[in-house]
């Protein structure tokens, strides 16, 4: 067990540190927190340099992730109880927790350098959902995600980190206009996709094209806007129950991906190569 140094003062530089992250009027986020030990290892493991790393007295860090932070030099230290109290106010507490620099913002020149599928969130707000989209697409091969009118000004956001349990940042997450992703979209002679009730390609069929493709998901209420729909060479839909009025879009992402499996890891795949 290592003996790791307590926080058993307010007056500890850490302690304000948190509080100033935590706070929802920040304009320009250089640091972000990141809670609990799932969201930490992944973000260690995609590389997030890491300021700090705190437990509590009473639940000190997982080995695995003491070991993490040994490997990548990162200070870990424990708080007291009534110093998290103090930090977390209102909140629900993690057991873990850590102070990491936000890395640079993803560029469609990332998505560029990528093989598989590219995901488009158009008007995708729902910040579970997105996080949600976010493991998927990472499981399931694609190269990056493009949020299109989202309302997030930042992929650190920390609801969104919380959501793809700190995956966020093991792929490109690319903030961008309707205008930029279509012109990203054209430069790279990728086809566009549009999910749509009434597509007129089969679901089944997209297994078979071994082209990259860019797969356009619209808000479960207002579906595709008219600038991508009327970019698009193709539209598919999901098969359903004609009483199901519509799938969550997160579920429609999972659907679709699955399809498109055999291309995405083979794409993936010679990326690792």
């Amino acid at each position: 067990m290592d003996n790791l140094d307590i926080i058993e003062s307010a007056s500890d530089p850490a302690v304000q540190r948190i509080i100033d992250v935590t706070k929802s009027s920040r304009a320009n986020i250089k640091t972000t927190l990141i809670e609990d030990v799932e969201p930490l290892v992944q973000c260690i493991k995609a590389g997030v340099e890491f300021i700090e790393i705190y437990g509590i007295e009473t639940q000190p860090p997982s080995a695995e992730l003491m070991d993490l932070c040994r490997e990548r030099n990162i200070p870990v230290r424990l708080f007291a109880t009534s110093v998290v109290n103090q930090v977390f106010k209102g909140e629900r507490k993690p057991k873990n927790f850590g102070i990491a620099r936000v890395p640079r913002p993803s560029r469609f020149s990332d998505l560029a350098r990528r093989g598989g599928d590219v995901l488009v969130l158009d008007g995708v707000k729902i910040v579970g959902n997105i996080g949600a989209i976010t493991r998927s697409a990472l499981a399931l091969g694609a190269s990056g995600i493009v949020l299109v009118d989202s309302d997030l000004t930042a992929v650190a956001d920390r609801r969104l980190i919380r959501a793809s349990r700190g995956y966020v940042f093991s792929l490109p997450m690319v903030l961008a206009t309707r205008e930029e992703a279509i012109s990203f979209i054209r430069e790279e002679g990728i086809p566009l996709v549009v999910l749509d009730a009434d597509g007129d390609v089969p679901l089944k069929s997209l297994g078979d094209n071994p082209e990259r493709l860019a797969l356009l998901f619209g808000s479960e209420k207002g579906g595709a806007s008219e600038m991508f729909e009327g970019a698009a060479s193709a539209s598919i839909s999901i098969p359903m129950i004609s009483s199901t009025e519509s799938l969550n879009v997160s579920v429609s992402v999972g659907i679709v991906l699955h399809e498109r499996t055999g291309p995405n890891f083979e794409a993936r795949g010679a990326d690792a190569g």
